[in-house]
């Protein structure tokens, strides 16, 4: 199995940045991709951005282009998503999720971006 531990999420104004952690720890070694997802409160889980383990491949949602950035600390098991410009619909609970033999998923962390 794979465990997964979010962390940085908080109470920022519209503007502002945050950055969101993952460590990952267990069976990290089936792990070829890691990213995050968000859900808004009434809204489904939506994907929001992934890197492959080499860091050589990031994906982004449209929403979220241009000012968030994906990255990852291989020797720390860690993956990181740095958020600019934050807006008041990037309010959501962020996940954590790693893709190997099985997908998992973190426990969350709640992004508030106040107007």
């Amino acid at each position: 199995q794979v465990q997964l531990v979010e962390s940085g999420g908080g109470l920022v104004q519209a503007g502002g940045s945050l950055r969101l952690s993952c460590a990952a720890s267990g069976r990290t070694f089936s792990i070829y991709r890691m990213g995050w997802a968000r859900q808004a409160p009434g809204k489904e889980r939506e994907f929001v951005a992934s890197i492959r383990r080499s860091g050589d491949s990031t994906l982004y949602a449209d929403s979220v282009k241009g000012r968030f950035t994906i990255s990852r600390d291989n020797a720390k098991n860690v993956v990181y998503l740095q958020m600019n410009s934050l807006k008041p619909e990037d309010t959501a609970v962020y996940y954590c999720k790693s893709y190997g033999d099985y997908d998992y998923w973190g426990q969350g962390t709640q992004v508030t971006v106040s107007s």
